[in-house]
């Protein structure tokens, strides 16, 4: 399974993700393709070389002759630019998640509403070339999961256009808080902005996890430099891993959280309820069954399976949306193909499809049942119908994601 680990002793910038990311291996040709299909070819100049930070090598990332209209942006514009690329609909959708996430802590620190936000430092054109390479080099590379390390806090004051502001500023304070990412802080770290909005909102976005993986079967090793000089080294390096402990021909083993409640006091209809809110919250599947208790109580057993990351949504879930006021939780997991989405036009419209790829290679495809039933109340055929109708069209799809677990 490709793993990407992103550890960061000294802060996140975009410029370190996107210096370390290239030093890994990425195509500058990667990076540099979605920007001039921009139309910002003539507007800025990209520049690597190597260096070093106290003795350790690694790869700096430059961008000279930056066009100054991009100084202040709105989140529409940067929308309607994107929308209007040429990119792969995945690529559109992370640099746009990146935006939105970066809009709405702007939101929250000025009292404003989205629509309302013209970005500042972030919405300047150094910013949108790093959001769009770090994406397209993240695509290129095509990772099953990403792990982060918790980016340290930092400390002091900072100039920005809002003035001189503490550190970490009050954007990063608001992306930590959202995406509940744990800031690491203490004297053993050094003063100043170590972790910048642009930086934070790109790891918030794309990374799985903010911990070291369990394992490190370390394949490629990127380093990128960071502008600043620290007491220490500063640099951000990116492993490429192969957990090949947890794959077995191309069968992937998948780390999961098993959470159960016995639920005794409540009805059928409520419990119902409480299935629906575990599986909004980011349950896998969520199971339930009925048991007999203590005193010949009857009572029903609910069981979820969740990963670890949306493991605290679901805790949150069984205590304020259910009566139970115990959970129990145990470590298990499962082993997956791969699979991804991917969208056919047929006679009767376009329908989701899910493709599967098998140890063997081979990849099979099943139609989503809700896209039979959907097309079926539309066109007033029965479901087999539809399923015929649209059965030898299937092979004629646009992908929609990439592999996934």
């Amino acid at each position: 399974m490709r793993i990407l680990f992103f550890d960061c002793p000294t802060g996140i910038a975009g410029d370190m993700l996107l210096a370390a990311l290239l030093d890994l291996g990425v195509p500058k040709e990667v990076i540099e393709k979605p920007l001039f299909s921009l139309g910002l070819g003539k507007s800025f100049s990209l520049s690597s070389e190597e260096g070093s930070s106290f003795g350790i090598r690694g790869l700096r990332v430059n961008l000279i002759g930056l066009d100054q209209k991009y100084s202040s942006t709105s989140l529409q514009q940067i929308i309607s630019t994107v929308e209007a690329s040429d990119w792969d609909n995945s690529l559109k959708e992370e640099v746009l998640n990146v935006f939105h996430s970066l809009a709405d802590a702007e939101a929250c620190v000025h009292g404003k509403s989205v629509e309302e936000i013209h970005f500042h430092e972030v919405g300047s054109l150094d910013a949108l070339i790093e959001i769009v390479c770090v994406c397209a080099a993240i695509k290129y590379l095509e990772p099953m999961r990403i792990f982060c390390t918790n980016p340290p806090a930092g400390s002091g004051s900072v100039k920005t256009s809002h003035g001189i502001l503490p550190v970490p500023v009050p954007v990063v304070f608001e992306l930590s808080k959202k995406f509940q990412i744990n800031l690491a802080g203490g004297p053993d770290y050094p003063k100043g902005e170590l972790t910048t909005p642009t930086g934070l909102a790109l790891m918030a976005v794309l990374a799985d996890e903010f911990r070291q993986p369990d394992s490190l079967n370390i394949q490629t090793i990127g380093v990128g430099l960071g502008q600043r000089n620290l007491d220490r080294p500063n640099f951000l390096r990116v492993c490429l891993l192969d957990d090949v402990s947890h794959r077995v021909e191309n069968i992937y083993w998948e780390d999961l959280l098993i959470q159960e409640a016995w639920i005794d006091d409540s009805t059928p209809e409520d419990t119902s309820v409480l299935k629906d809110e575990l599986r909004k919250a980011g349950a896998l599947e969520v199971i339930s069954h009925s048991i007999q208790m203590k005193k010949g109580r009857q009572a029903i057993c609910i069981k979820a399976i969740v990963k670890s990351e949306q493991a605290n949504e679901l805790r949150k879930a069984w205590f304020s949306k259910g009566t139970t006021i115990g959970l129990r939780e145990n470590i298990g997991g499962r082993w997956v193909l791969p699979r991804r989405q991917a969208v056919c036009a047929t006679p009767l419209g376009e329908v989701k499809i899910k493709q599967v790829k098998r140890p063997n290679g081979n990849i099979t495809t099943k139609i989503e049942h809700d896209e039979l039933v959907r097309l079926s109340t539309e066109s007033g055929k029965s479901l087999e119908d539809v399923r015929q109708k649209i059965s030898s069209h299937i092979h004629n799809f646009l992908y929609k994601e990439e592999w996934s677990l």
